[in-house]
């Protein structure tokens, strides 16, 4: 397992979390993932090499945050 982090901006409350642990999640690899607003960041962890961050980055700004390694 990996741990990755990424910057998320845009989210105000607990469940704008929600909404982007959601899409996180749903990304191909990803096993457990913290998301705060109060540290405008996400916690991935994933498969070693399983996950690619743009793929991270992409689910994330799908749902309308903007998101950066």
């Amino acid at each position: 397992m990996e741990t990755l982090t990424l910057k998320v901006e845009g989210m105000t409350c607990s469940h704008c979390e929600m909404t982007v642990s959601k899409a996180l999640r749903s990304v191909s690899g990803v096993k457990d993932v913290d998301v705060s607003h109060e540290k405008d960041s996400a916690e991935i962890t994933a498969k070693k090499g399983k996950v690619k961050l743009e793929k991270l980055i992409e689910a994330v700004e799908s749902v309308g945050y903007k998101a950066s390694s």
